[in-house]
Formats: structure tokens, C-alpha cells, sequence
């Protein structure tokens, strides 16, 4: 069964300009469930996860300012969006939503977040909407506990994994592998150990055969035992944040090459949603859906 972590908390007070990149969060499940691609029963409440886990990542001098609402102003300004308590809280639970859903993984062959993708959060700081890296603390978790033992994070937002890079730069055991837009932000990139910048208006063809070179020959390099799959929507030629030229059939194209890869290898895969930032919230929500659909498919042979 496919398992969604489902956030208890979508929304809070923010300024008018704040409000739209986060109403996803709360239409998603919704979409999923009134086009019957999900059940209740594929949703779960994540559990608001422990600092200790987040310190094996973080610094505790950031991280305590953080909780405590203390940070400075120039370090609120990177992070994109007034700092409030409810917004710390939620980044704890959706951490818990990616630890959770590595172990449905582990049992199911992949587990989902309806959030999470917060790949520009550094170990001493958050920038771009990014306050404390999932799928960072969640590796960790893994590797820590055993329970896997050679990682590798493919990051297909349209913007490079700045963060993620930094926090698994030289790691013996987690190979990071972002495709990105070569111009967009982060201006100063980051070095992950398998970096692709796409040349803006770049569209599905060319997309997917760079995508479709390049994932099989990391699986057999790196051959891991766990996958993070950060699958950003922000790749649309629609997005205002994006500059690639992607439609939602190559972006649908593209979760099902790596989901189809995942499964072929045998490897668990846990997804967390990441960015999308198209004028039109119906081609955002069509796009996020088609990956919790593709999902479905390929992995629970589930056919709509």
C-alpha cells in the first residue's frame, strides 16, 4: 500500500505574497482522494520528530535560535518568509513525514510526503523557503540505525540541492545527484558529487534523455540500498521560478523513469514533493498528483 504522510499543519498566517506556494500543501490530499487515486487508508499523520535526530545534521547554535524564534534579520531575510512558531513546528513534523516514510519504503518499495524537499537548509542556516533539510536528517536516520548503508539523493527540482550538497560534501556513504537549471538559483552552487546544469527552455526531449543517461549508470556506480527522490514540479515552462521548458507529460515521464528504475533495481525509494511555483494552482496540483498516480502504478500496479 502507498503510504503519504498527510501534515497537520497547512496554514498560518503569512503576508499576502506568502500565501499561494503553500495552499498546495492543503488541496493535494484533497485532489487525491476526490479523484480516488488514494484512500484515507494511504494516509498517515507523521510524528513531530526529536531534536536529537535534527542535531546529527544541524548546528545546535542555529537550531536553538531557530526554535526559540531568535534568528537575526539578515538570516530571516534568507530564509524567505517571516519567521513564525508555526512554521518551525511544521518543518519538525515533516521531517517526521520523511523518516516515516523511509520505513514504509523499506517495507513497501517507496513512501511519500505531501511536503518536505527542503534541500536548500545548511547545516548552520535555512535559505529559499528551507528551514531544516528532511531528507538529509532522514539519511542520517538510516545510516545511523543500520538500516541502510550506501545512499543515493536524486534531486530533480529545477533548482540545485545548494543545501544537501553542503551537508553530504565528501560523504563516504551518500551520493548526491542534483539536475537542475544551470541559471537559476542558487546563483553560487554548491559542488554535489554529480552536478547537471540545464541551459534555460529546456524541454522534454532533451530532459529526459539526459535523465535517461544518466540515472542507470549512477545505479550500477553507486549501487545503492536506499533512493531519496526530491521531485520538485518547478521544471514546467509554466513555473515563475523555473526557466526549463518541461511539460506536465515529460514531467510525469520523468517520475515514472525513476520510480520504474527504483522498482527494476529493487531499491526503496522516499519521495518528498518539493517545489512548484506554475500562475495556475490547478497545473501545480496536476502536476504533484501525477506523481503520487505514477506511483500507484508502478509500484502497486494500480491502473486509473
Amino acid at each position: 500500500m502507498l503510504k503519504i504522510a498527510n501534515h497537520p499543519i497547512y496554514t498560518y498566517a503569512l503576508p499576502q505574497g506568502h500565501r499561494f506556494p503553500m495552499v498546495k500543501y492543503e488541496l493535494l490530499p484533497k485532489l487525491l482522494l476526490e479523484q480516488e487515486i488514494c484512500t484515507a487508508e494511504n494516509f498517515f499523520e507523521p510524528q513531530r520528530v526529536a531534536p536529537e535526530l535534527i542535531l546529527k545534521v544541524h548546528g545546535e547554535g542555529y537550531y536553538n535560535k531557530l526554535v526559540n524564534l531568535s534568528l537575526d534579520k539578515k538570516e530571516i531575510r534568507k530564509i524567505g518568509f517571516p519567521l513564525r512558531q508555526e512554521l518551525v513546528d511544521r518543518s519538525h513534523y515533516i521531517i517526521g513525514g520523511t523518516i516515516q516514510g523511509c520505513e514504509y519504503a523499506l517495507t513497501n518499495g517507496v513512501g511519500m510526503n505531501i511536503a518536505g524537499g527542503t534541500h536548500h537548509a545548511f547545516k548552520d542556516h535555512g535559505e529559499a523557503f528551507c528551514l531544516l533539510n528532511d531528507q538529509g536528517i532522514a539519511a542520517h536516520y538510516l545510516l545511523d540505525s543500520k538500516k541502510a548503508s550506501k545512499i543515493l539523493i536524486i534531486d530533480l527540482d529545477v533548482h540545485q540541492g545548494n543545501g544537501t550538497a553542503a551537508l553530504f560534501q565528501d560523504h563516504p556513504n551518500v551520493f548526491t545527484f542534483s539536475m537542475h537549471g544551470a541559471k537559476n538559483y542558487p546563483f553560487k552552487k554548491q559542488t554535489s558529487d554529480l552536478d547537471i546544469g540545464l541551459e534555460n527552455d529546456t524541454q522534454d526531449a532533451l530532459y529526459l534523455e539526459i535523465l535517461k543517461n544518466t540515472l542507470p549508470r549512477l545505479l550500477t556506480k553507486v549501487s545503492p540500498d536506499f533512493i531519496f527522490y526530491l521531485s520538485g514540479v518547478d521544471i514546467l515552462a509554466s513555473d515563475k521560478l523555473g526557466k526549463l521548458g518541461c511539460t506536465l507529460k515529460g514531467c510525469m515521464q520523468r517520475d515514472r523513469f525513476v520510480f520504474e528504475s527504483c522498482k527494476k533495481a529493487n531499491i526503496p525509494v522516499q519521495v518528498s514533493m518539493g517545489g512548484g511555483y506554475s500562475k495556475d494552482i490547478d497545473v501545480i496540483l496536476a502536476a504533484h498528483k501525477n506523481t503520487f498516480k505514477t506511483a500507484q502504478e508502478v509500484f502497486f500496479n494500480t491502473l486509473f
